[in-house]
C-alpha cells in the first residue's frame, strides 16, 4: 500500500525545487544584463581600441562601409530631415509668435535643428540602416564560422572587420549632421516663409541671434561619439550572434534597441556637459 503522505512531501519538494530553479534563472538572467553583458561591451571596446592602432590600416576596407553607409542613409536622412526641421518651426513659430518675437524664428529654429535634432537624426539613421546592416553581415560571418577561420588563420577580426565599420560610421555621421542641419533649415525657411507669413529677411538675419560656433562643434562631437557607439554596438551583437538565421535577426533587433537607448544617454550626457562648460549667448 501507498501512503498519501509521501505523494504529497514529493510534489511539495517538487514544487520547492522548482521555484529555486525559476528564482535561479531569474538571478542568472539579471546578472548576465547587469553584469556580463556591459563587461563583455567594455572589453570589445578596449580591444578595438588597441586595434585601432595596428598597422596596416584596413583603408579599402574603411572606403567601401563607408560608400555603403553613406548609400543607404542619404535619401532617407534627407526625406526625415526636411519634414523635422519644418515640425521645428511651425511648433517653435507658433511660440515665438505668440510670445512677440517673431523676428527670432530664425535664430530658435537654428537652435533647435543644429544643436539637437541633426545630431539625433543622424544617429537614428546610423544606428538603424547602418548598425543593422553591420551587425547583420558579422553575425552571418559567425555562423558560417568565418570569424574562427579568420582567428586560427592568425588574423585579428576586430582590426580587419570591426574598427573599419566603427570608424566608417563614425566619419559618415560627421557628414550627415552637416546635411541634416542644412536640409532641415531650408525645410523650416520654407515652413516659416511660406506656410506662418514670416519674412525671410527676418529668419535669415536672426541665425547669429542665439546660436554660436560651439553649437555645431558640439553636433558633430555628438554625431562622433554616436557614429562610433552604433558600429560597436552592432560589431559586438554580430560577433556573439548565435542560433543560425534566427540568432542573427535577433542580434539585429537588439542591436537597434540597444544603440538607440545608449544614444539618448550619451545626448543627455553630451548636453549636460555643454550647458556646464559654455555659456550661452547674450541677444
Amino acid at each position: 500500500m501507498s501512503t498519501p503522505g509521501i505523494g504529497a512531501d514529493q510534489r511539495g519538494d517538487g514544487g520547492d525545487g522548482s521555484s529555486a530553479t525559476t528564482l535561479r534563472r531569474i538571478g542568472d538572467g539579471f546578472a548576465n544584463v547587469a553584469v556580463k553583458e556591459p563587461g563583455r561591451f567594455f572589453a570589445l571596446c578596449l580591444d578595438t581600441g588597441r586595434a585601432m592602432f595596428k598597422w596596416p590600416f584596413q583603408w579599402r576596407e574603411f572606403i567601401q562601409q563607408s560608400w555603403f553607409i553613406v548609400s543607404v542613409t542619404v535619401i532617407p536622412t534627407m526625406l526625415v530631415a526636411i519634414p523635422f526641421g519644418g515640425i521645428l518651426s511651425l511648433q517653435v513659430g507658433g511660440l515665438i509668435r505668440q510670445l512677440g518675437a517673431q523676428s527670432y524664428t530664425g535664430a530658435t529654429a537654428v537652435v533647435a535643428i543644429v544643436r539637437e535634432a541633426s545630431p539625433l537624426v543622424t544617429s537614428l539613421l546610423v544606428a538603424g540602416a547602418a548598425g543593422s546592416a553591420i551587425c547583420a553581415d558579422l553575425g552571418s560571418r559567425k555562423i558560417r564560422e568565418e570569424i574562427d577561420a579568420m582567428e586560427v588563420l592568425g588574423i585579428n577580426p576586430l582590426h580587419r572587420l570591426v574598427v573599419p565599420r566603427m570608424l566608417a560610421c563614425a566619419f559618415v555621421a560627421l557628414f550627415l549632421n552637416g546635411l541634416v542641419s542644412v536640409v532641415g533649415l531650408m525645410g523650416g525657411y520654407f515652413f516659416n516663409v511660406m506656410l506662418q507669413g514670416g519674412t525671410p529677411g527676418a529668419y535669415l538675419a536672426s541665425f547669429n541671434a542665439i546660436a554660436q560656433l560651439p553649437d555645431l562643434l558640439q553636433a558633430e562631437i555628438k554625431a562622433f561619439v554616436f557614429g562610433i557607439t552604433a558600429g560597436l554596438v552592432a560589431a559586438y551583437k554580430g560577433l556573439n550572434a548565435k542560433g543560425g538565421p534566427k540568432g542573427v535577426g535577433d542580434a539585429v533587433n537588439q542591436t537597434v534597441v540597444i544603440t538607440f537607448m545608449l544614444l539618448f544617454l550619451e545626448n543627455f550626457l553630451i548636453s549636460a556637459l555643454y550647458f556646464q562648460f559654455v555659456p550661452a549667448k547674450g541677444m
